[in-house]
């Protein structure tokens, strides 16, 4: 190619040593040898046939040295980028007191011939073969020098070479010597004179042979092959390989096979390559994906890919579970663009991760026989009335008034946030903003970042004893019989539940806004009931009041809320507009727990009464009550696939929520089941002295966490991450496991309930191991201490004025209420407790602890209020028919207390005054 520079052939300087009493040396180099330039190529039509035009030879075929008949040296370069890859290797290679010379550096480098040269004195050979080497033209005569005196070191010029052909142009190529001769070596083997006019013209050192007239007839026998048929041409070479030695053969396959290599991922069909990927195993894949940047940028971004993978490996779940989690991802990215709008490489599906994630969630947990694991006291001795994690952080609320922050790492207490004065029953966090509720009434939203409290809801007028933050998602919504999406609520917004009978919705506070306080901090001793108008709070905006009794659950998402109470019914509201649209009844016993389940349009609830009802929200119909739990059912959880309650009988029970049918009972715990989360592959619960974890698709029990404790208060769990709050010699102990390896980094966790708040303020058991029979009486005894045990609110909280007995931390064991009863409940410390008088009520004297509630009239559920008439009976007639003492619930108490007999006054009911004790400064 003309473009390119001409081959050459340097030849090493020639020595000449003289001995007569002196040694002379003498050095002469010599300029550069041009040899006859290679034809152009032709421009093909089609250049994906001839991969090899424009391929780069390795190094080894563009400079190797020469040797020549007679000993001599040179070196053959085919153009320049020889000499600048190798002069880049020579500036990087080194080490500590070493380097490697230059090539300039090296006196004893070699003369450089370039191609034409080589091929030009190489065709000398054959035509002055039969004279001696010393009379060769072009050869430097080393026996005959006379000169003493050593001259100059002199680089000759380089003169024009004629163009040279050897052979005719009809002739076949042959590398034989030519018969036409070569032309006067003067003209061909320029050289630099040495200094002096004594000293005789240096001739070229060289002794041509084969080599040198092969390279010399190179271009022709190039012109030749060129137009030569396909089929000759592979012929030829063929024969030629067939005489090659197994180094040129190596040295052949290490440039044919790089360059003949075809990346079929890169030029199949997108379609198509989806298509034999899917065929692939996991690991087969991810080995793939590290093949290169194009093959990862294919495989990561391959959505049908992992989507298949995912069903194939039965981890796709189905409903919004996939879609939520790749919304959040998303919306992480977005933020991250903000910082870094370019990143290096392709960033992989959000399928991907999760495939990922989950694959990881499955195994780990199983495989890993030793997480790590830290554990550390929390709260003193007080009991952990709520424990979540969330983003890399656990939050732990108690009865004893704070909230802790701790790191799972390393169990450092992060923070500590005071403010309540009251036990804190409800917790929520997204994000940095934690919300919480107590028996103090209040509703308090807390600054993860700084620990401070920024805002203080009041208007409730008992205990907060549940709530919920609402993020905006798309839901289905019926406009004129069309079922369209739409995004609800417009922006996020907090649920509470109280023993007041009623629900609020607030707006939640974003990061920045306004502060606000029902009460001013120098405002000194007031009267929350007085001082915390609702309706003067700028973020209040519903107050939802149709309950009966004290409103123990909810669940809320979209516009939907579902909550339920004490008056043994279920609500149904529209979150938006207040509209109270169903009253769900058909449980003859308190609701304790509630589900939404917005995918299938049902929602389900536990009760006292022992059955879990699926209820159909599109008509407010039971449609499946679900039986088989002898005792209260307390707890429930709900995944995309299964449904799973827990009860006091000692039972976890997974159901179909589909069909409502039963798929396993988990039946080794002793005790009543404290608590339980659960996600599509297992279940952890806690009871009396141990932490279990089972395997959800089979029900079989796969290991205990926690043995030989008193007992578990609560257990959480997301990603590699699990975080159980237990009692152990009257100290509550926070365990924290670790499933993940070294290399688990990106393992994403899924939240539960699959509530992502990423974009939420977005643009948009005794430890006795025989269990003894019982005779009827502690059968029945048993049974209660089981209820009571999973009731968490029998007991009154020292921080209300009433004996109210509603809110009560769960009580797993005799043992763990024991200890308790001597810090938690001032009630244990006389025979009785004055009420304070108010108007128009006077306080009976001593207050009874409720037994079993009788069931109400059942009716079906209708729009809008409840017609029962319940506010007709005095709430004594609806008391078991025995009154059962403290004695019968877990702790050391003989005190006897009596119900209000007002009709229109009962254990929940709001008080006009308080005392002393819970006011606030």
């Amino acid at each position: 190619m003309s473009s390119h520079p001409r081959p050459v052939l340097m030849l090493q300087p020639s020595v000449n040593t003289t001995t007569v009493v002196t040694t002379t040396t003498t050095t002469t180099t010599y300029a550069p040898i041009q040899l006859p330039p290679l034809p152009p190529p032709s421009s093909p039509k089609d250049p994906k046939n001839y991969p090899l035009l424009h391929a780069n030879l390795p190094k080894s075929l563009r400079h190797f040295p020469l040797v020549f008949p007679n000993g001599s040296r040179a070196t053959f370069r085919d153009g320049e980028g020889g000499d600048e890859d190798m002069q880049e290797e020579q500036e990087v290679v080194s080490g500590s007191g070493w380097r490697m010379l230059k090539r300039d550096e090296n006196v004893q480098d070699s003369s450089v011939v370039g191609l034409s040269e080589a091929v030009e004195r190489y065709g000398k050979k054959r035509s002055h073969s039969h004279q001696s080497d010393n009379m060769m033209e072009g050869i430097e005569t080393t026996a005959n020098s006379s000169s003493t005196v050593p001259p100059p070191r002199k680089k000759a010029r380089a003169a024009p070479l004629p163009q040279i052909s050897t052979v005719n142009a009809a002739a076949p190529p042959s590398p034989l010597p030519s018969p036409h001769g070569s032309p006067a070596p003067e003209s061909i083997w320029p050289s630099a004179p040495p200094s002096g006019s004594s000293s005789p013209a240096p001739q070229a050192p060289l002794q041509p042979d084969l080599a040198l007239t092969t390279l010399l007839t190179l271009p022709n026998l190039l012109s030749h092959f060129t137009s030569l048929p396909p089929q000759l041409q592979s012929h030829f070479l063929l024969t030629l390989l067939r005489h090659s030695p197994l180094p040129v053969l190596r040295t052949l396959h290490s440039v044919l096979t790089p360059t003949l290599a075809r990346d079929f991922l890169t030029l199949l069909p997108p379609e198509l390559v989806s298509h034999i990927l899917s065929y692939l195993p996991f690991p087969t894949l991810a080995r793939a994906s590290r093949v290169s940047k194009a093959w990862r940028a294919i495989i990561d971004s391959d959505a049908v890919l992992w989507r298949d993978l995912l069903k194939n490996t039965k981890i796709w779940f189905g409903g919004d579970s996939e879609s939520s989690f790749a919304n959040s991802i998303y919306a992480r990215r977005r933020r991250a663009q903000r910082n870094d709008p370019q990143p290096s490489l392709p960033l992989p599906h959000p399928y991907k991760m999760l495939f990922k994630s989950r694959h990881l969630t499955r195994t780990r947990w199983v495989n890993n026989p030793e997480p790590k694991h830290i554990s550390f006291p929390a709260h003193g001795s007080s009991v952990v009335t709520c424990l979540i994690f969330s983003h890399g952080r656990i939050i732990s609320a108690s009865d004893d008034h704070s909230i802790h922050v701790y790191s799972p790492v390393t169990g450092e207490r992060l923070r500590t946030l005071e403010g309540h004065e009251g036990g804190v029953w409800a917790l929520a966090a997204c994000k940095d903003t934690l919300v919480s509720g107590s028996t103090d009434r209040t509703v308090r939203i807390w600054d993860l970042a700084t620990g401070r409290c920024t805002h203080v809801f009041g208007g409730h007028t008992s205990t907060v004893r549940c709530l919920a933050i609402v993020k905006p998602e798309m839901v289905d919504v019926e406009r004129d019989g069309v079922v369209v999406k739409e995004k609800w609520p417009k922006r996020p917004l907090i649920v509470t539940g109280s023993r007041d009978h009623s629900l609020r919705v607030w707006a939640l506070p974003r990061p920045g806004d306004a502060e606000f306080k029902c009460f001013g901090s120098d405002d000194g001793e007031v009267d929350l009931a007085e001082v915390c108008d609702a309706e003067e709070n700028p973020y209040h905006k519903l107050h939802l009041d149709g309950h009966e009794h004290a409103v123990r659950a909810l669940a809320a998402r979209g516009r939907t809320l579902v909550s339920g109470s004490y008056d043994c019914s279920v609500r149904v509201w529209d979150i938006v507009t207040g509209e109270n649209k169903w009253v769900l009844q058909g449980h003859t016993q308190k609701v304790y727990s509630v589900v939404l389940d917005l995918e299938r349009n049902q929602a389900c609830s536990g009760s006292m009464d022992g059955t879990v009802r699926v209820w159909n929200l599109q008509n407010g119909q039971c449609q499946y009550t679900l039986t088989g739990h002898t005792s209260l059912v307390g707890l429930l959880g709900l995944s995309p696939s299964h449904l799973v309650s827990a009860a006091a009988d000692s039972t976890l029970r997974i159901w179909d929520p589909d069909t409502g049918e039963l798929r396993h009972t988990l039946a080794a715990h002793t005790g009543a089941i404290t608590c339980f989360q659960h996600d599509e592959f297992k279940v952890l619960s806690g009871s009396d002295g141990n932490l279990k974890m089972w395997n959800t698709r089979d029900g079989q029990p796969v290991r205990d966490l926690l043995t030989g404790i008193t007992g578990v208060w609560q257990v959480v769990f997301e990603g590699r991450w699990c975080v159980a709050a237990s009692n152990r010699s009257d100290q509550t102990v926070l365990d924290v496991w670790d499933f993940g390896l070294d290399n688990d980094d990106d393992w994403i966790g899924e939240p539960a309930g699959g509530i992502y708040d990423d974009d939420i303020f977005g643009e948009d058991d005794d430890d006795d191991d025989v269990i003894k029979p019982m005779e009827e009486d502690e059968d029945e005894q048993q049974e209660q201490a089981d209820v009571d045990a999973m009731d968490q609110d029998l007991i009154a909280s020292d921080s209300d004025s009433v004996i109210e007995l509603d809110d009560e931390p769960p009580i797993p064991s005799r043992s763990q209420a024991k200890a308790r009863s001597r810090e938690v409940h001032p009630i244990h410390e006389t025979r009785s407790r004055s009420i304070p008088s108010s108007p128009g009520f006077e306080a009976p004297a001593e207050v009874a602890v409720p037994g079993r509630w009788e069931p109400p009239a059942t009716s079906l559920a209708s729009g809008g209020p409840s017609t029962s008439s319940r506010h007709s009976q005095p709430h004594t007639s609806r008391r078991h028919t025995r009154n059962i003492s403290l004695a019968d619930i877990p702790g050391p108490s003989s005190s006897r207390r009596t119900l209000p007999n007002n009709p229109d006054e009962t254990p929940t009911r709001p008080r006009a005054s308080r005392t002393h004790s819970n006011r606030r400064r």
